[in-house]
């Protein structure tokens, strides 16, 4: 398997496990009031913006991850044909995506965006200019 294609699988891993997991939790929060627990241990994406937003706010916070996820997303499948394009896609979307984690307290997601610019960077050479 190519260094790129790996980085497609880190970033669809990622936006499978956490993009599309924001839309139960918005749901979730606009019919209870509050965010769920994660077996017990602690609120799901429930870091600064939690306390800071109101729950129309922060439903459109998770929504909007979802939207930058679902990009990440397709930018590896560009990644998986082959495109320079998309792995510059992918890498610009990780500040992006970061500030999100931060505001969301989602600390694996750093060890999958670590992961994408290390492969991205090390299967560059090998990627279509178009």
């Amino acid at each position: 398997m190519t260094a790129p294609r790996a980085a497609a699988i880190a970033t669809w891993a990622y936006a499978a496990g956490f993009g599309i997991s924001a839309i139960p939790v918005a749901i979730f929060l606009a019919r209870r009031g509050r965010l769920p627990n994660f077996l017990g241990l602690f609120e799901s994406y429930g870091g600064r913006w939690s306390a800071r937003f109101p729950d129309g706010a922060f439903i459109a916070l998770l929504l909007a991850f979802f939207i930058v996820t679902g990009v990440a997303a397709w930018s590896a499948w560009l990644l998986w044909n082959g495109s320079r394009t998309g792995a510059v896609i992918n890498l610009i979307l990780l500040p992006v995506e970061a500030i999100f984690w931060i505001g969301f307290a989602l600390p694996i997601p750093w060890v999958f965006g670590m992961a994408r610019v290390v492969l991205v960077l090390a299967g560059w050479s090998s990627l279509a200019k178009a």
